[in-house]
């Protein structure tokens, strides 16, 4: 049998929801491994497996609201350790914290994050997750109970950890996230952080003095009320997911809701926005 495989390099935008459900649709068909990539991701199947109409019914590539393009290619012999070595680097928030995977060199951040991120989100390249780091760092969160919605690969979990903030739950409704978070959360020594594989409907009477939400528009609006109800008095809320044009709905949620703007960053149209009550 031959170890060939085909692969599928995908530019997604907006990336991060428009990577999540490609990748749910693609683990129905044979494609078995994937990477994240700056534009999007990368899926591989064997080529006994492949055929020529195997994304027909891939319903995402024909829905306006995300704009998908991708180039193929035959590769032999995939060493996925080294695909994946090759794809990942590791990167530096303002000279404090260091995000990196296992085969990257300690340095001496204040903050070191070492994660594994396999499909799952929130690596810190992207924007939104930058930011929310940023955030973050000059936060004192010594002993708040802390929640990290839409969790990811749960780097914003284990910062918060390792800035004092405890106890923390991490939330994914994605279930390679949910287990991927649980090994990241052990593989830095976190004691403080429980994950849970679900949407908004887990927190119903729970309280935090800190949520971190970095999800995408449409679920922030549609959920907004909860994450309200669920922040303790002088609580902290810090958005991100969205962009530049979408901060006055976010803003008019929060605002309507009587919590009180105090600060956002942005990066390259992506927006971090941060309220307390």
């Amino acid at each position: 049998m031959s170890n060939n495989y085909i692969g599928y390099h995908f530019t997604v935008n907006p990336k991060e929801l428009g990577s999540e459900i490609l990748v749910a649709e693609l683990e129905d068909k044979a494609f078995e491994s994937f990477m994240e990539t700056e534009e999007g991701i990368s899926a591989y199947v064997q080529k006994e497996l492949w055929s020529d109409d195997i994304l027909n019914d891939v319903s995402i590539l024909s829905n306006e609201e995300f704009i998908i393009t991708y180039k193929v290619e035959e590769i032999e012999q995939v060493n996925w350790n080294e695909e994946w070595e090759k794809n990942f680097e590791a990167i530096d928030v303002d000279g404090k914290c260091h995000v990196r995977a296992p085969f990257h060199a300690k340095t001496d951040a204040e903050f070191d994050i070492v994660i594994e991120p396999k499909m799952s989100f929130g690596t810190g390249h992207h924007e939104t997750t930058h930011m929310m780091i940023q955030h973050l760092l000059e936060t004192d969160v010594t002993n708040m109970k802390t929640l990290d919605m839409g969790c990811g690969t749960a780097i914003l979990a284990i910062l918060a950890e390792m800035k004092g903030a405890k106890p923390i739950d991490a939330i994914d409704i994605d279930n390679w996230c949910y287990l991927n978070s649980i090994e990241n959360a052990e593989r830095n020594n976190c004691s403080e952080i429980t994950v849970y594989e679900g949407d908004a409907e887990l927190l119903k009477g729970k309280k935090y003095d800190l949520i971190i939400a970095n999800i995408n528009r449409n679920i922030l609006l549609n959920d907004m009320q909860q994450y309200v109800d669920c922040l303790n008095p002088k609580g902290t809320i810090l958005f991100s997911g969205f962009y530049t044009e979408d901060i006055p709905f976010i803003d008019e949620s929060c605002t309507s809701k009587g919590l009180i703007y105090v600060k956002k960053f942005e990066r390259n149209n992506w927006v971090s926005l941060k309220y307390v009550n």
